[in-house]
């Protein structure tokens, strides 16, 4: 073994008396679980994993080998005697790897530095305590290589609350799966159960709707049948036009706007054009943030079409395109002020106010109303 016993009983906790025993009562019915494989008939026993098997065992004999093999042992207690649910439980052995690595591997990355996933924004890093327990280190991926000395150390899971509610700038945030989570913060030492319940106040049912996904069970409610349910002021978004709700998708939907990959289409038989998005947690039906901004769109989309006649250089029209480019991507803190060549420079966009508007602020004094009013 390229461990001491000494080591491994520490690292592990595969010694502790409350596991021996609860793997000896399990070879009763049987124990086939991540490569360890255990069985008792009277008081005989057999124990396998991959790497080595033997039958007719007396207990001394049992104890032994499962001493020598001591984190199939501890991984198979840490996962099956727990009081976690199932979408938590296969979270946290998503995080690890758990379906994808053999336990040797997988515990070896777990003790020499860790196993991380992003998650989002987050990136969750799972190592192994002394105890053999596993444990979280919770941070935004931005942060992913500073020192935890270097951020706003938190510790109790509630605070998440408080990270989601306002961005980098201490804006509020009425989608808390928009890519502005704030950074400079890390939960460094999380239990498992805390640890899911960090993420499910960063990303609000993110992990259940990605275990439902995953066992077939997740029921996508469209965009029609979720328009036709709304009531009251929100009453007239099952109005908007067919193509209309491909561009409410592309608005609002994509990844530069939200973390989920959308799911839900126009109906079931009726696709959207409009990029899913690549995350790895599913949006089952349209947010309330989608239907609030869907309203407005409804009613602006029921005014008719007119003609307006402008007068624009080439570079005027370029200019125009830019600021709307640069508004939508929300690019508008990155221009600089003495960079006038960007279109949507601040002092640029002065200058065609003061060229193209009148003092009425009419683009080229053109009226919006055939009034002129």
């Amino acid at each position: 073994m390229d461990e001491s016993p000494d080591r491994t009983r520490r690292a592990t906790g595969a010694t502790n008396e409350e596991q021996f025993d609860a793997l000896r009562a399990a070879a009763e019915d049987g124990v086939d679980f991540d490569g360890l494989r255990v069985a008792a008939d009277g008081d005989a026993y057999a124990f396998a994993t991959p790497e080595v098997e033997r039958s007719g065992l007396d207990e001394r004999s049992f104890r032994d080998l499962a001493m020598e093999h001591a984190d199939y042992v501890n991984n198979w207690y840490a996962w099956t005697l727990t009081d976690l649910s199932a979408d938590r439980e296969a979270f946290l052995r998503w995080v690890e790897g758990a379906d994808e690595r053999p336990v040797p591997e997988r515990y070896a990355a777990l003790r020499e530095g860790g196993i991380s996933r992003s998650w989002g924004q987050l990136r969750i890093t799972a190592t192994l305590g002394d105890d053999g327990e596993r444990r979280y280190d919770l941070r935004h991926e931005a942060d992913a290589d500073r020192a935890v000395d270097d951020l706003d150390r938190r510790d109790d899971p509630l605070d998440a609350r408080r990270l989601a509610t306002y961005d980098e700038r201490g804006r509020y945030r009425p989608l808390k799966t928009a890519p502005t989570l704030r950074r400079g913060w890390v939960y460094p030492d999380l239990p498992g159960a805390d640890l899911v319940r960090a993420v499910d106040f960063l990303y609000p049912a993110t992990v259940a709707n990605w275990y439902r996904e995953r066992t077939g069970d997740l029921d996508v409610s469209h965009w029609r049948e979720t328009a036709e349910r709304q009531t009251g002021i929100y009453d007239i978004v099952d109005e908007l036009p067919s193509e209309a709700v491909d561009w409410v998708a592309e608005a609002c939907c994509v990844d530069s706007q939200c973390l989920k990959r959308r799911e839900w289409d126009e109906d079931e038989a009726t696709p959207l054009d409009a990029p899913r998005g690549d995350g790895e947690f599913p949006c089952r039906e349209p947010c309330s943030l989608v239907i609030a901004a869907a309203r407005t769109w409804t009613t602006l989309e029921r005014e008719e079409p007119r003609e307006y006649t402008f007068e624009l250089t080439p570079s005027e029209k370029e200019q125009i395109e830019a600021i709307v480019e640069a508004v939508a991507e929300d690019r508008t803190d990155e221009i600089r002020e003495a960079d006038v060549s960007e279109g949507a420079n601040r002092y640029r966009a002065r200058y065609l106010r003061a060229k193209r508007f009148d003092d009425e602020g009419n683009l080229c004094g053109v009226p919006t109303d055939e009034s002129g009013e």
